[in-house]
């Protein structure tokens, strides 16, 4: 079948942090009261990442649904302070969870990754939809408005749109779903073999490793030669 959509992870793959974690970690805590230096922190948050439950509150109405991913954030930045420094904290806490809150709201705590400009305007102009299928929070539509990524894509799906969090495929149907593409007319690109490029490929789409290109300018000649590889084989009846 001819491609007619494409879905990106969003961390990672489209966009990533201007700055890391850590130095980010470090130098809002030290606003309040707290000098953690940044590698503890950032290994510190990477290890209460890996350990997180999902993102995802399946059992709750719509409108409580932001509350509840900044609640799981505020859970996820206490317990990186205390894995970093258990002696050291800062103060107040709330004070400095709403600055990191509303620091990684933000566009400039963000950059679109080398050459996505690029590569989403050429998938738009071949034809294709473009859509972002993410585990973030609601922030990162705002996110992807301010880094001028948001005009480029079709669609954002978060789990508070399915109720679910990849490597579930939920997330992946409802993208193709509202784009009214089936599995095999897709390409899903990502970073993470386990939370994007496997549950893609299980459920019938392409898979793009970006860590494969040099730039996402690569990604459009990419597709364009998966898109005939599978011309070739369909006018040779494999």
């Amino acid at each position: 079948m001819p491609l007619r959509a494409v879905l990106f992870d969003a961390t990672g793959t489209l966009i990533e942090l201007a700055e890391p974690v850590g130095e980010t970690y470090a130098r809002i805590a030290a606003r309040y009261g707290a000098a953690i230096s940044p590698w503890r922190l950032a290994d510190a948050f990477a290890r209460v990442l890996r350990r997180a439950p999902p993102l995802v509150f399946p059992d709750l109405p719509a409108e409580q649904i932001d509350a509840a991913e900044r609640a799981w954030w505020r859970e996820r930045v206490r317990a990186t302070f205390l894995a970093a420094d258990s002696a050291v904290r800062p103060a107040p806490f709330e004070a400095c969870f709403d600055a990191l809150w509303s620091h990684f709201a933000q566009g400039r705590a963000w950059r679109a990754r080398p050459g996505a400009h690029e590569a989403l305007r050429a998938l738009r102009s071949a034809g294709l939809a473009t859509a972002v299928v993410s585990n973030f929070d609601w922030r990162l539509r705002g996110i992807l408005a301010e880094l001028s990524l948001g005009a480029w894509l079709d669609l954002v799906v978060l789990p508070s749109d399915t109720g679910a969090a990849k490597p579930d495929p939920a997330p992946l149907r409802h993208a193709l779903a509202r784009l009214g593409a089936r599995a095999a007319e897709a390409v899903a690109v990502g970073d993470d073999p386990a939370r994007d490029l496997e549950p893609a490929r299980r459920l019938g789409l392409r898979a793009i490793d970006v860590r494969e290109l040099a730039t996402l300018a690569d990604l459009p000649a990419r597709i364009a030669a998966l898109s005939s590889a599978a011309a070739d084989a369909q006018d040779s009846g494999a």
